[in-house]
């Protein structure tokens, strides 16, 4: 784990997921995607990716500049801007984009990484 690593994902949500959303959430069904289900994007990527399985959010920031659209993929990425090790933190920026650039939202998250497991690199396949 170091400062300037990161992960993205790219993911477009149907009127199908919006429905399936809608009857978890006991929410109407729009015609956008809400704003949860891009977090759920940056929660992925935090918890699987980067910094990785073991990540617990503490706190996230989040502001949104445009609606997603459904049916168009939206991408979301992190990446490491501070480590503070003796703390078993880290902060992150994360962003949404469409494929034209358009920033969907943007923010800040920290997380504990206390208990986030590492690769050994003796067991990756050859």
């Amino acid at each position: 784990m170091k400062v300037g690593q990161g992960a993205s994902v790219t993911r477009s949500f149907s009127a199908g997921d919006l429905a399936d959303f809608a009857a978890l959430s006991g929410g109407p069904v729009g015609d956008q995607v809400p704003e949860p289900l891009i977090g759920a994007l940056f929660s992925f990527l935090l918890g699987v990716e980067c910094p990785g399985c073991g990540t617990n959010y503490l706190k996230q920031d989040m502001v949104f500049h445009a609606p997603a659209p459904l049916d168009t993929p939206l991408t979301a990425s992190v990446e490491i801007t501070r480590l503070r090790l003796d703390k078993a933190l880290a902060d992150l920026w994360a962003r949404c984009t469409l494929a034209d650039g358009t920033v969907i939202c943007e923010g800040r998250a920290l997380v504990s990484v206390r208990d986030v497991q590492t690769a050994d690199p003796s067991s990756a396949p050859s």
